[in-house]
């Protein structure tokens, strides 16, 4: 019996910074516990810019975190580790404008995201409601929630 086989085949997850946010307010929450497992079938990425964004935020992270500073760091470099940062300039402007038009109407700023979700043909999974519903209602089926990915990963896990 033993350990599960590894497969060649991986699920491409775009991951956006308020998720990242998430696992390092609590590594041990279905997000940190998804994004860290090492027996995944899921391969993240995100946007070049999320660690723009992450550093921005740090001192409020700091502040709502429980850990050190040190261990603060030290869990953020590993979780750089685990997604693979891509260079918002390989993605189409084909498929930039389609996110452009996806999300006009609610936010703006998460196209990157949604246009590397595109690009990879992979999932965007997002935390963001606003995100989420506005897709869905716009009939983009690449997105999904904390609860549908957990899912996934435990469905992997039997």
């Amino acid at each position: 019996m033993g350990k599960k086989q590894k497969t060649a085949y991986q699920v491409k997850i775009v991951v956006d910074t308020n998720i990242v946010f998430s696992a390092l307010l609590n590594s041990t929450s279905s997000i940190g516990k998804i994004l860290l497992d090492p027996e995944t079938d899921f391969k993240f990425y995100t946007c070049n810019y999320m660690p723009v964004e992450i550093k921005r935020h740090w001192g409020k992270l700091k502040s709502l975190s429980s850990l050190s500073d040190s261990d603060l760091k030290k869990l953020y470099l590993y979780l750089l580790k685990r997604i693979e940062l891509v260079k918002e300039n390989i993605i189409s402007v084909k498929h930039l404008l389609r996110a452009e038009n996806l999300v006009k109407e609610f936010d703006v700023d998460d196209t990157d995201f949604v246009a590397l979700t595109i690009h990879l043909k992979g999932l965007l999974w997002t935390g963001d409601k606003k995100l989420y519903n506005g897709l869905k209602k716009n009939n983009f089926k690449s997105v999904i929630n904390t609860n549908e990915i957990k899912a996934l990963w435990l469905n992997k896990k039997i």
